[in-house]
């Protein structure tokens, strides 16, 4: 059988980077170009000392760091594995699109709907427009490689995009575009259980656990562009955050 090592660069002692951090890397790629897929086992620490000609420190902590970014995930009295969840930065103002493809994974998504009216008056009043403003609205399945991983539901205020058939599949790049990418955002997370229509949509079944993303997008200027919902998958999805201690 062919060996991680036989398939990837080989570690050089001579490098000015530790080792341990050669093999982060090589590890890292070889996710990223799927020569492990998600929830693929790592071989034993012993083997990946052997295979790659390094200690057993060395190798736990390459497996160490590659599970605090995400990578990994070890599994007691079973091993390591490529993780199969996605970790989103809930501090970080990224797109889906942008997300994935920062795990190695990658992004397309399926139309649903793309409409244009006036604003209602719920939309009105969380994004501070007038009443008979334009606005966009675009619903879409989100996948990361094959793997359905959220329903998107967004309204956008149509001036600061281009018009509605010109629109490709990244909405942040079209905004981006037009020097309208939103700065900043408010986000609400909560726990909820998928009625019929997500989870089927979602490869899912009802009443699984799925998470809410509730987004208000602003412009530079303070102007509210963007209120979308996103519905993910519960045992798909990871939000994190950092946490700094008040001064």
């Amino acid at each position: 059988m062919t060996s991680l090592a036989q398939l990837l660069k080989p570690l050089d002692p001579n490098q000015s980077l530790p080792l341990y951090q050669q093999l982060q890397r090589a590890i890292r790629e070889a996710i990223e170009q799927r020569l492990l897929g998600p929830d693929d086992a790592l071989p034993s620490e012993r083997q990946l000392a052997e295979d790659f000609a390094v200690s057993r420190i060395t190798v736990r902590r390459a497996i160490e760091g590659l599970a605090q970014e995400g990578w990994l995930v070890s599994r007691q009295g079973s091993g390591n594995f490529v993780c199969s969840r996605v970790e989103k930065n809930f501090a970080k103002l990224t797109s889906f699109s942008e997300d994935m493809r920062a795990r190695g994974r990658t992004p397309h998504s399926v139309w649903l709907d793309r409409t244009q009216g006036t604003v209602t008056p719920d939309e009105a009043l969380k994004l501070g427009l007038s009443p008979g403003t334009l606005v966009y609205r675009f619903r879409r399945l989100r996948f990361a490689d094959d793997a359905p991983m959220a329903v998107e539901s967004a309204t956008f205020v149509a001036s600061c995009l281009p018009p509605l058939e010109e629109i490709g599949e990244s909405l942040y790049n079209a905004l981006e575009q037009l020097g309208n990418r939103p700065v900043r955002a408010l986000q609400r997370l909560r726990a909820l259980l998928l009625n019929s229509e997500q989870a089927k949509l979602l490869e899912a079944k009802t009443g699984d656990a799925g998470l809410l993303v509730e987004r208000l997008g602003y412009l530079r200027d303070g102007r509210a562009i963007e209120l979308s919902q996103s519905f993910y998958r519960g045992d798909m999805y990871d939000f994190i955050a950092e946490l700094n201690a008040g001064g």
